[in-house]
């Protein structure tokens, strides 16, 4: 088996100062991607024994970047989408193995009165074509902030959030294209009912009242989901104010 974990850290130099080492040992996982790591080359030197680690920086200074560390030697990794307007913020990384493709990513933010969400659908339909390709040679995993909570059960006040960012049409509509382009929500095809968070607002003390979004996901290649075992959503990690996800197959 094979065990995945995906967190976004929001800021990986902040969380290292909040027991990031430990979480990362105790979790275990095969390949360990973040989002939202917001440091440039040489700002941390955070290795572990027995991983190798890919990094996709932003061009600006403290924002957005992905990182993986694995266990497991890909045959190949790619950066971003093969797209200039896509690619100065590190959303993308891709790691190619023997029998699937693993993609980290953290989907852009469409921000306060959706003033991105214009770019953001541009966005999404390139990132769903690199998916497509992808899927078209071998099986696809692909996990991170997604920024989006597809259904009124992703998140705890649907009706007071429709028009907001996370939650509009357009981007929900966009997760349903995605899943219908075949894919599958790893997570909620083995927890059709169930009520469960990744990411909570630092404001209003949302995370003790449980007053949250499932924006953080593994969706995995509708030819590739016979091979998932479990999925889990651990939300009694603390260190961000998203919590870490996982996939065993």
């Amino acid at each position: 088996m094979t065990k995945f974990i995906s967190w976004n850290v929001n800021g990986l130099r902040a969380v290292a100062g909040k027991g990031f080492a430990d979480i990362f040992v105790g979790l275990d996982a095969d390949f360990f991607c973040l989002q939202e790591t917001k440091l440039q080359a040489g700002q941390i030197d955070l290795e572990f024994p027995g991983y190798t680690s890919y990094w996709n920086y932003a061009e600006k200074k403290g924002y957005s970047g992905t990182a993986i560390y694995t266990r497991m030697h890909p045959l190949s990794v790619s950066y971003g989408l093969g797209i200039p307007e896509h690619d100065t913020e590190g959303r993308v990384i891709t790691l190619e193995m023997p029998d699937y493709y693993l993609v980290n990513v953290y989907t852009p933010n469409s921000q306060d009165g959706l003033r991105r969400l214009e770019y953001r659908m541009s966005w999404e339909d390139a990132f769903r074509a690199h998916l497509c390709g992808l899927a078209s040679r071998k099986g696809v995993i692909v996990c991170g902030d997604m920024n989006v909570a597809h259904n009124e059960i992703d998140l705890k006040n649907p009706d007071t959030n429709h028009f907001n960012a996370g939650f509009s049409d357009e981007e929900r509509g966009k997760m349903t294209e995605l899943l219908a382009a075949g894919f599958v929500d790893s997570w909620r095809s083995q927890h059709p009912e169930e009520v469960k968070y990744s990411w909570w607002s630092y404001r209003m003390a949302a995370r003790e009242r449980n007053v949250g979004w499932r924006i953080d996901y593994f969706l995995v290649s509708e030819n590739f989901a016979g091979r998932i075992v479990s999925t889990d959503i651990h939300n009694e990690i603390f260190g961000s104010d998203h919590c870490p996800v996982e996939l065993v197959i």
